[in-house]
């Protein structure tokens, strides 16, 4: 079943407000429904998940592109319904996270989303994890525009030509009626006119180092000469889809005149309050920002992350174009199958009676729902793509009791000030197999810790039988291979300390979000959502059944496990950059023809805002077909095969993060 609650309360919300649901005469007021995604990172099935319902554990799915499907066409179809002017936008990152995406690349995600009617999508940083040739054949492929006003493509080989890469898109409407503007120069006099353009990042290159010869312009000086051209052609009603964090939404709201409405991606944020079911509240939907003119403002929205939840809300415009009204909700998309445990087994299958207790408490909720996934959808997944992903999960390597939790910064959604327990076995592992026989051979290093990024982990460790393909095409997808670097301990204070602070502000992405193996910290925020310092770092002299630990000394220098990425100093971990500006010890690991390989590593030098790394004689060549390179995921394998065929957190915490009251 299905429930349209969402839009009976948005009816509601809107009555109370005195706006009208429905569009008004051209030149007057007009209301706008936009319903809206954003992160959904090839999660085609639904996400695995728990709420409390008033005090019952419940566990449950959430999601999946089928589901988004449904409700997306329920929206549409009130819409219609209503003779209400309506856009449905995707605010980035479609691309990466699921076994499906390491299959089928962009393939799969084209022909999905080509088919739930979206108007326009974001441009993302996972956009551009495989190559710019690839990029341009999904752009081509999809039947609706990638924006991104920040952005040239004129020198990228790859992109030159691809025109469905834009700036904006202008729609003009008559009610439910919705008709593209090709000609900026040759605008409908009769129409309400909307511009929706596109903001991504402007620190691509450090980001996502495979941006090929895209360039990216400041954000803010980039809308802003956006909007300023749009209001001069006559265009009034702008919306920008972003893929550049909630904080950095609020930040460039505030910055920039004109802007009614941003639709967000990036950070995973679902903004409003879900503490009825359980959950967090993260931010303020619809949250209204001042622009620099101290009179108009800015609407700010985002839908969370991996197509669990959808969200829409109606922004009414006055005829000088200025928000006079905007209101709405994220809504997360539940099955109505529930168990007690999280194995999921039979015996713990909630009764029909106790079924139906959760299904009362559903309804009563305004920001969850029970949503049937879209048949034809869910067919074509399951016939055309799952029985390869299935067969690719590989061998059984541990049973797994309860579910571990992967949460990036610690005291969010409900987690402790110790964060993430799947980041701390991922560090482990890595740790663990970069002092293993087979590496230390080739690599003449002992390991002292190692240290990951939050962001590079993609799921939950989910209860039952865990695979290899659990870790390496889903938790760890990205197929990096592990470096290990000789670094200064003072380097390492100032990464943590570094990257811990970029993650303070509400809303801020944050994947860069530190957590070691070997190691431990603590982190005190002195300032909430502004600055903090470091309590401590120590490294591990024991062993994790009787831990003792050494203060990290500044001047000595320890051999680290980091994967690639990271070790490069990408994403904010400049440090690592800096260490090794003139020169390095790092080796990098790939497995050439099956034999695990050193690459060693001369420097690393900043070319045209990118860290490119040069080697001391050939790179490694991941492309090859007889290289594999993800050996982050192999040392997880091994080391979860080898030591824990139970797998249950780690028996000690590595970070503490103590937050401002």
């Amino acid at each position: 079943m299905t429930f349209s609650k969402p839009l009976l309360a948005m009816s509601v919300m809107v009555a109370l407000s005195g706006c009208s649901l429905s569009s008004s005469p051209v030149n007057d007021n007009f209301t706008l429904t936009v319903a809206h995604i954003n992160d959904t990172h090839s999660n085609f099935d639904p996400v695995k998940s728990s709420f409390k319902a008033n005090d019952t554990l419940v566990y449950n799915e959430f999601g999946g592109y089928p589901r988004l499907m449904t409700m997306a066409e329920e929206y549409k179809q009130a819409a219609k319904d209503n003779n209400d002017s309506f856009l449905f936008l995707h605010g980035g990152d479609a691309w990466q996270g699921s076994a499906y995406f390491k299959l089928n690349e962009g393939a799969m995600n084209a022909e999905l989303l080509s088919r739930m009617g979206l108007d326009a999508m974001a441009l993302g940083n996972h956009e551009f994890d495989l190559n710019n040739a690839k990029l341009n054949q999904f752009i081509s492929d999809i039947n609706f525009p990638v924006l991104a006003a920040n952005v040239d493509i004129s020198k990228d080989p790859d992109l030159k030509g691809q025109t469905n890469l834009k700036p904006y898109i202008i729609f003009a409407f008559d009610g439910n009626e919705k008709v593209k503007v090709d000609d900026i120069n040759n605008l409908p006099k009769d129409k309400d006119l909307v511009a929706v353009f596109g903001i991504a990042l402007d620190d691509m290159p450090n980001l996502s180092p495979n941006t090929g010869k895209v360039e990216f312009h400041n954000m803010v000086e980039s809308s802003q000469a956006t909007v300023d051209m749009l209001q001069a052609k006559g265009i009034n009603n702008i919306v920008a889809v972003t893929h550049i964090g909630n904080a950095v939404d609020l930040d460039v709201a505030s910055k920039v005149n004109g802007i009614d409405l941003i639709v967000g991606g990036h950070s995973h944020t679902l903004l409003g309050d879900f503490t009825n079911i359980g959950h967090d509240h993260t931010g303020t939907y619809a949250q209204m920002v001042t622009n620099p003119n101290g009179t108009s403002k800015t609407c700010v929205v985002q839908a969370g992350q991996y197509a669990q939840a959808i969200g829409q809300l109606n922004v009414s415009f006055d005829k000088q174009g200025t928000v006079t009204e905007c209101a709405g909700l994220n809504t997360l998309l539940s099955n109505d199958e529930y168990y007690h445990s999280p194995t999921r087994e039979a015996e713990s299958k909630f009764s029909a009676a106790d079924s139906a207790k959760v299904v009362d408490f559903i309804e009563g909720e305004d920001n969850i729902t029970i949503t049937e996934e879209e048949a034809a959808m869910r067919q074509l997944i399951n016939s055309k793509y799952k029985p390869a992903v299935d067969k690719a999960y590989g061998k059984v390597i541990a049973q797994v009791p309860e579910e571990i939790n992967h949460e990036r910064r610690p005291g969010d959604k409900g987690t402790d000030e110790h964060g993430s327990d799947v980041a701390a076995i991922v560090a482990a592992g890595q740790y663990y197999w970069a002092n293993s026989p087979e590496v230390t051979a080739v690599t003449g290093m002992k390991v002292d810790f190692s240290l990951i990024g939050a962001g590079g982990i993609r799921t939950n460790i989910e209860a039952g039988e865990y695979r290899e393909g659990n870790v390496s095409l889903e938790m760890l997808p990205f197929s990096n291979f592990m470096s290990v670097v000789p670094v200064k301990g003072k380097d390492i204070k100032d990464l943590i300390a570094g990257a811990i602070t970029a993650t303070l502000p509400e809303g801020a992405h944050a994947g860069k979000f530190p957590y070691g193996g070997n190691i431990r910290y603590q982190f005190t925020e002195t300032a909430a959502h502004q600055k903090g310092k470091l309590d401590y770092v120590e490294v591990m002299t024991g062993t994790p059944e009787n831990p003792s630990w050494t203060a990290i000394d500044n001047n000595k220098t320890y051999n680290v496990a980091i994967n690639n990425y990271n070790a490069t100093g990408n994403d904010g971990w400049t440090p690592l950059f800096t260490s090794q500006q003139k020169a390095s010890g790092r080796v990098d690991l790939v497995y050439v023809d099956g034999k695990l390989t050193g690459f060693k590593v001369k420097n690393i030098e900043e070319v045209n805002g990118k860290y490119k790394v040069h080697y001391q004689g050939k790179a490694p060549n991941c492309k090859a077909a007889n290289t594999r390179c993800n050996t982050d995921a192999q040392g997880v394998i091994d080391y979860i095969a080898d030591k824990h065929p139970t797998l249950k957190p780690q028996s000690y915490e590595v970070v503490t993060f103590k937050r401002a009251k």
